[in-house]
């Protein structure tokens, strides 16, 4: 950053080194800069930030992962990191301050404006991920009876000051949101119109709402922002769409990791220590691990059935891996849509329902597959047994890799969590016993 001063022993200029990266990073955008800045150790990310001007470090501070934004604000000196946070969205400001010591973080509270101050105080007050956390309170708005022409006027006044001026409440008593505008709808519009004609119906959040939810609102109405209100629909902010798809990202990235059994990394792969990602990958392998002694009990308890028909063995890793997959793709298509709104947990019989079926069809697929292969290497009857097994793990998995998620999701527990990896290791066992039961009946051991 300009009022940082060069990095330590680079000279005025900065050596040769420094000029080129500043002369490339200061023709990237702001999003290759970001992408540049998580790619770099903390060392270097910390010199190259210096290097940005006031204007773009503060734009890249924005769209920095907050643990990113807590590394930079701790290597520049008290006034410049005071400068910088000032100049940040109040909304921006409030992950940033999650990350921070809370003596760095009053520290820098106390720095800011009393209006400011107020302002970020106020999304503190709300649940991590509550809309209101993610709402930039600096929102237009326009009061009902104002005409278009002085609407113009004074989006004109606020322009510099607000969020965005292409989505604009209108309140009518009481700060009560009762309508919204587009600033394309203003400029088409009748100078002489009010704002009560041209308005549309609102569609808003609250901002006790997750911000999931909010983001999808956003998302699927295909909106530029959304007012968010309080109980009684009064305005306290606006979302807008690229916090929307900030908190989706984030969101999808969570699921992404918990779905493949590991924790988020909440920062860009290569800016993450090798301790930090083996943290976030061994607790969940000793939770698997110990969920995986089960399919060890079940072969040991069925030893005798083994022992007497050698070849039943040769087939257990083909439907360990049949069932876990079939088991996996169903939970992870039912996460999916959850996230993105089409299927709920009141859906739960309609989605299994669909699933049993979609399992047969695809047990009774596979099985046609496999059932000729099994007849030459073992012989008819383990061809039958391995056949019966196949549709019936199949339709197991799909029943249980689509209900699980939803059952959790009624009961508050994100899907992903119990999705693909503890979902494959049930149906691993649950298919062996299905598979050996099967066995004992058509075999007759």
């Amino acid at each position: 950053m300009s009022n940082a001063g060069p990095p330590p022993g680079a000279g005025e200029d900065g050596t040769p080194r420094l000029r080129e990266l500043r002369d490339r990073l200061a023709v990237s955008s702001v999003a290759d800069v970001v992408a540049e800045l998580g790619r770099l150790d903390r060392s270097d990310r910390a010199v190259a930030f210096r290097l940005l001007s006031k204007g773009r470090a503060v734009d890249v501070l924005e769209d920095l992962d907050p643990s990113l934004q807590r590394e930079i604000v701790e290597g520049l000196r008290e006034d410049a990191t005071q400068e910088l946070f000032g100049a940040l969205d109040p909304d921006d400001r409030a992950p940033l301050l999650d990350e921070l010591p809370a003596g760095v973080a009053s520290q820098l509270l106390h720095g800011l404006s009393p209006h400011e101050r107020l302002k970020t105080i106020a999304l503190l007050g709300y649940p991590e991920d509550s809309a209101g956390r993610r709402m930039s309170p600096e929102a237009a708005s326009l009061p009902s009876g104002t005409t278009v022409s002085d609407a113009l006027s004074r989006l004109r006044d606020v322009a510099d000051q607000v969020e965005t001026i292409y989505t604009v409440p209108v309140l009518g008593q009481g700060r009560r949101v009762e309508g919204v505008v587009s600033l394309r709808r203003l400029l088409v519009s009748p100078s002489e119109a009010l704002v009560d004609v041209v308005m549309s119906r609102p569609t808003t959040v609250r901002a006790t709402d997750d911000s999931v939810h909010a983001a999808n609102v956003v998302r699927d109405g295909g909106y530029v922002a959304v007012p968010v209100v309080d109980a009684e629909d009064r305005l306290l902010g606006i979302l807008t769409v690229d916090d929307a798809m900030r908190v989706l990202e984030a969101s999808d990235d969570e699921d992404s990791a918990r779905t493949g059994g590991a924790e988020p990394l909440r920062r860009p792969y290569l800016s993450t220590s090798v301790l930090a990602i083996v943290r976030s990958r061994i607790v969940w392998l000793f939770a698997l691990i110990v969920a995986a002694t089960l399919t060890v009990g079940v072969q040991s308890y069925f030893e005798a059935e083994l022992d007497a028909v050698v070849a039943l063995a040769l087939f257990i890793p083909l439907l360990i891996g049949t069932g876990g997959n079939a088991g996996s793709q169903a939970a992870t298509t039912v996460v999916r849509a959850m996230a993105v709104g089409d299927v709920r947990p009141a859906d739960v019989l309609r989605v299994v329902g669909r699933e049993v079926l979609t399992g047969a069809l695809l047990g009774v697929a596979l099985a046609l597959v496999g059932v000729g292969p099994a007849i030459l290497v073992a012989g008819p009857q383990i061809g039958l047994v391995l056949a019966l097994t196949v549709v019936c793990v199949c339709t197991l998995a799909t029943t249980v890799g689509s209900g699980v998620p939803l059952l959790a999701r009624k009961i508050g527990i994100d899907p992903a969590i119990v999705s693909a990896p503890f979902i494959s290791t049930f149906v691993d066992t649950t298919g062996l016993v299905l598979y050996f039961s099967i066995a004992k009946v058509v075999l007759g051991i």
